[in-house]
């Protein structure tokens, strides 16, 4: 596994700014069952908001609960470590309160 730069702005602190309806029926990211890791490797690299994660010993995690909803990595991984993205539901997703 090649190595990724560490996170240096504090996403979290900035994402909580915006409202989000977490959609908990249905997800509308889904993953492959064991995708290549320098596949997600690229996810880790272009997520905006940081959701998918490699630890210390290298385990793997995603959390679409904070989605921007951009698309970045439908663009970058469709059909390699992205199953499934669709749009959230009406009224879920997120609500934009910055910038």
């Amino acid at each position: 596994m090649s190595k990724v730069a560490e996170i240096t702005v504090n996403v979290d602190e900035l994402l909580a700014l915006d409202k989000y309806e977490v959609d908990e029926e249905s997800a509308h990211i889904e993953l492959v069952d064991d995708p290549d890791d320098e596949e997600f490797l690229k996810l880790v690299r272009v997520c905006p908001a940081a959701l998918y994660k490699v630890d210390g010993d290298g385990k793997r995690s995603f959390d679409y609960a904070g989605c921007l909803e951009c698309g970045t990595c439908r663009i970058a991984c469709e059909g390699t470590v992205v199953r499934k993205w669709e749009n959230p539901r009406p009224t879920m997703g997120v609500e934009y309160r910055y910038g």
